[in-house]
């Protein structure tokens, strides 16, 4: 018998309708339930390509035992953290506090009024390395309960209001950073940066594209020649060659996977998410816009094919994301089984000759390439992850002048056999912040790549989201068959948004006007006076738990900071002087963010910068040539259509005819 999940839109919810346990949905009804039968809720927070989530459930909510407990003892509420990021935020506030770390699944154990008692992760079945057992832990905490519930609620009370963030309301009055700041966050970069593999940092690594955008933004301002943009390049450069030879980036489907476990871009966590294509879209756009290189923008088209292909859904949206897990030929259900090889698979699709050749350029062994380091326990043991072990020059000099056209025919016969294979699951709801980033990147892609498919599908999901996610002056959060209900966040408004401007440069379709819309909506639903920003409220019984203003790009960039660069860009599109001054106070209130902690803010940043020398208002007319401006790169310019044959650009009151030379 299926339990109370059964009738929800969320993937991540109805993977767990059928586990013993009796789920129920996030809501008023849920602690109305824990207060008239006198138990705390247990609140397990997760999304369905949540590698650790899945072992959970195996070991925890599907064993009858371990259930019987937590019926027993709790009120048990499921939320999917990619529906609810505000209930997510607000309870790993609290388990980051208490613990030191965060993560999921999260687990956390909460009064029936939602003040947080106890939390953490992932627990283990029994007693391992050092953490209590799950039923024990629930056992431990059901007692407790009924035992010292006065010590509890008393805890529970002082935990809820530490966890109130302090007010920014001191930013309203300093100024704009120095343009030291600029200089500040290249040295960081250069003093975190791996020379030898790219990126920042060790193990993991993750390819945050904020960073390296702005990066690029600065090469820009200081110029390609001088010290400081010659050093940003190099450093983009390096990091962006590396991550597409590497096993993060899918050498036969293109995309990238989630991030890499080593330094070496080698082996990944194989789950693919959108927003991490849309923003990996936007970063070789960019490089290949500021280098020249053809390279970057064939992983860019790679990009391209994998989310049209395998990411897009018949209604127009773009699904959230794949898993890591997928089932094995033997059956078996292990992270990385679809998107590995073995020697044997490719010897017996391919011709001695060919295995040959596809062995040596993607690095592939008789034993499985992964390094104790990657797979510390043997999960990858005899399999593949293929990358670039050889470039294409050595492999022309090795197996003749043809080895890169013919490595791309393998590519393609070993992508079909791929197919054949027991998919990954998919996530299929459509997220309204990640398909803004989509529609931004696929806008920009039919541009620069001249792929009229792509922006074809960024209109097209544009549209989607308009008939299927805004209704009577209202945007929602996600959608699957039908709209989940629950209202937008700051990001599904400001990564929208975002889009919409750069849809706006190719289509003249009303997109602007629905961004101007959208702008004045979040102003109303989301603005707040006291925090200087838009926040986040997430509420129970009426009470707001916590006003979260998120300041840091991440694996998604920070709303505030996006909000403020699609603010510049509206007063540059429309004139109103509004949107400069709503941009202003957010760069003041970010602007200790900027001082201080400016290589968690790149976003912000790069609004910084726009707000110093400007946005270019590039006007295209919708008979003029625009061949030229396909690689130009512009990371202060926003486009329009407008009628005329010629192309100009607007800097204020100073306005041109391109210059295509």
């Amino acid at each position: 018998m299926p339990n109370a999940l059964a009738d929800e839109t969320s993937p991540y919810l109805l993977q767990h309708q059928d586990n013993p346990v009796n789920w129920v949905p996030w809501g008023e009804a849920a602690f109305l339930q824990a207060r008239e039968t006198d138990k705390p809720v247990f609140l397990s927070i997760g999304y369905s390509t949540c590698h650790w989530c899945h072992v959970m459930e195996r070991e925890s909510f599907e064993n009858e035992a371990i259930a019987a407990v937590m019926n027993e003892g709790f009120v048990c509420v499921k939320v999917d953290r990619e529906e609810r990021p505000d209930v997510d935020a607000a309870f790993m506030a609290f388990v980051q506090a208490t613990t030191g770390q965060g993560g999921w699944p999260m687990s956390v154990w909460l009064t029936p009024d939602g003040e947080p008692i106890v939390g953490g992760t992932y627990f283990p079945p029994d007693d391992r390395h050092g953490r209590p057992g799950f039923p024990r832990l629930c056992r431990e905490i059901a007692r407790l309960w009924k035992e010292d519930r006065v010590k509890m609620k008393e805890a529970a009370e002082r935990v809820a209001e530490h966890m109130q963030q302090p007010t920014t309301a001191d930013a309203v009055v300093r100024g704009l950073p120095d343009a030291k700041v600029f200089g500040d966050f290249i040295d960081r970069c250069e003093s975190m940066f791996d020379p030898d593999w790219g990126g920042w940092g060790g193990a993991p690594k993750f390819p945050r594209p904020s960073v390296p955008r702005v990066l690029l933004q600065l090469s820009d301002r200081f110029g390609a020649d001088s010290d400081e943009g010659g050093s940003c390049l190099q450093m983009v450069e390096r990091t962006l060659d590396l991550m597409a030879a590497g096993g993060m980036h899918d050498q036969v489907g293109g995309g990238f996977h989630r991030y890499s476990v080593d330094r070496y871009w080698h082996v990944p966590h194989y789950e693919k998410m959108l927003y991490d294509q849309a923003q990996l879209l936007h970063l070789y756009l960019d490089a290949c816009q500021a280098t020249g290189e053809a390279r970057y923008a064939r992983v860019a088209s790679g990009i391209v094919d994998y989310v049209l292909r395998d990411l897009r859904d018949p209604a127009g949206g773009f699904h959230a994301a794949e898993d890591a897990d997928s089932i094995d030929p033997e059956g078996e259900k292990k992270e990385g089984a679809y998107w590995t090889w073995t020697a044997d698979d490719l010897q017996s699709l391919l011709s001695p000759e060919d295995a040959a050749l596809a062995c040596a350029a993607w690095g592939v062994e008789l034993e499985g390439n992964a390094r104790p380091e990657s797979d510390p326990h043997g999960e990858l043991e005899g399999r593949n992850t293929l990358f670039r072990a050889m470039g294409d020059s050595r492999l022309r000099e090795t197996f003749g002048e043809d080895a890169v056209a013919r490595l791309e025919e393998i590519r393609q016969r070993l992508l079909e056999v791929r197919e054949k294979r027991t998919l990954p699951h998919r996530d299929d709801k459509i997220i309204t912040a990640w398909n803004g980033l989509m529609i931004g990147a696929l806008a920009r892609a039919g541009q620069v790549l001249d792929r009229g498919e792509a922006g074809k599908a960024a209109m097209e999901a544009a549209g989607f989201l308009k008939a299927e996610l805004f209704e009577d002056g209202k945007l929602f959060r996600s959608w699957r068959q039908r709209s989940s209900g629950v209202d937008a966040f700051p990001a599904d408004y400001a990564f929208l948004i975002e889009g919409l401007l750069h849809l706006h440069g190719i289509d003249d379709g009303g997109w602007l006007e629905w961004a101007v819309e959208l702008q004045g909506i979040f102003d109303r639903e989301c603005w707040s006076e006291e925090r200087i920003g838009y926040v986040m409220r997430p509420t129970l019984s009426g009470k707001e738990l916590m006003s979260i203003r998120e300041d840091h790009d991440g694996a998604e960039p920070s709303p505030n900071h996006v909000a403020a660069v699609n603010l510049l860009k509206l007063e540059a599109l429309t004139g109103e002087a509004g949107f400069g001054k709503k941009a202003e106070a957010l760069l003041r209130a970010g602007s200790l963010v900027i001082e201080k902690h400016g290589f968690y803010g790149p976003v912000l940043l790069g609004a910084l910068d726009l707000r110093l020398r400007g946005v270019r208002k590039l006007s295209l007319g919708r008979t003029a040539d625009v061949s030229a401006l396909r690689m130009a790169y512009e990371p202060r310019g926003v486009q329009e259509k407008v009628d005329g044959t010629e192309v100009t650009v607007c800097e204020g009151e100073s306005c041109r005819l391109w210059d295509a030379g």
